[in-house]
């Protein structure tokens, strides 16, 4: 049974005239007549009575009318929902992210998706870029939101936002009182940080940046949480080097000034390579890719980022 019985059908039942219902569905009436004949014998029932001048259901053409446009109604639905998919409007999608970017960045891109997108289900977990860039092999989450380029080839990334260190400092230190500060003005300070191997280039290019301004950070304490440094700033173990938009987080008895000539920290989204055979990016993460983009950019509202140039959806390998 196709569905194109089941239209000529129900047009049958609707116009009851073989000559109106042929022209409904634009097929000539003798091709109708051989279609409402086929469904019959397929069912095995009389669906409709015959007369020359109108078509009348049977008791059984009356039943059978009724599974007939739920059937087509159903189709109709499957149909817009696989279109709706293909453009990325319906499905589910698993965001990775960095715990920084709860507090600015994130919190605006997902809003904002959710409103242009509200028939896809967005579930966040939070992952530090390993276990993101893992997750993303296999096949545990969609897209990650990580702070600085992967090197995976497996994996395909994308800048969405760069943002300068910053300073955060003890309200009462002497530098508090300055508006600007430069990398050097730091070199005698303690200083608190993340370990290394939870954010390995993040944590070099600072000390590069330290190196070359001739110092090494004086390392006091570590900790795995941006807000449990800030909280040692403010209890004056040290002084913390975070990306700007942790200024965001207006904690008691911390400061954050301007570092002169600051590294910019790249935001990247990050997804896998498709497989041969593959489509090249599934069309949900790029519904997120391009409102992330748009609100990072700034176009609704969101923080003061620094636009980047759009790139390739799939960059060449």
């Amino acid at each position: 049974m196709e569905l194109r019985h089941l239209r000529h059908f129900v047009a049958l039942a609707e116009e009851e005239h073989f000559g109106r219902a042929a022209e409904r569905v634009f097929v000539v009436q003798q091709a109708l007549s051989s279609s409402i004949r086929n469904l019959e014998e397929e069912v095995g029932v009389q669906l409709v009575t015959r007369t020359t001048r109108r078509v009348q259901l049977t008791p059984a053409g009356e039943e059978f009318l009724i599974g007939a446009r739920a059937t087509l109604a159903q189709a109709a639905q499957t149909v817009e929902r696989a279109r709706r998919a293909a453009q990325g409007e319906v499905g589910r999608l698993t965001v990775g992210f960095v715990s920084g970017l709860a507090f600015g960045g994130l919190p605006e891109i997902v809003r904002r998706f959710r409103e242009l997108y509200p028939a896809v289900s967005v579930d966040l977990r939070e992952l530090t870029a390993g276990e993101q860039e893992a997750a993303l092999r296999g096949g545990q989450i969609d897209v990650g939101l990580l702070l600085l380029p992967v090197r995976d080839p497996a994996l395909a990334s994308r800048p969405l936002w760069r943002l300068p260190l910053v300073a955060a400092l003890p309200a009462a230190h002497p530098l508090a009182s300055r508006t600007t500060l430069r990398i050097g003005d730091l070199s005698q300070e303690d200083f608190v940080f993340f370990p290394r191997y939870l954010r390995a280039t993040y944590f070099d290019q600072v000390m590069h940046w330290c190196a070359d301004a001739g110092f090494t950070p004086h390392v006091v304490q570590e900790a795995i949480e941006i807000p449990t440094l800030l909280s040692l700033v403010a209890a004056g173990v040290g002084v913390f080097l975070p990306i700007e938009f942790f200024a965001r987080l207006a904690l008691p008895g911390v400061v954050y000034r301007p570092l002169e000539g600051a590294p910019v920290i790249e935001i990247v989204a990050v997804w896998r390579r498709a497989a041969a055979g593959e489509q090249s990016t599934r069309p949900t993460v790029q519904a997120f890719l391009q409102v992330a983009e748009r609100v990072l950019s700034g176009e609704n509202g969101a923080g003061e980022a620094t636009p980047l140039p759009v790139l390739p959806t799939e960059p060449p390998r």
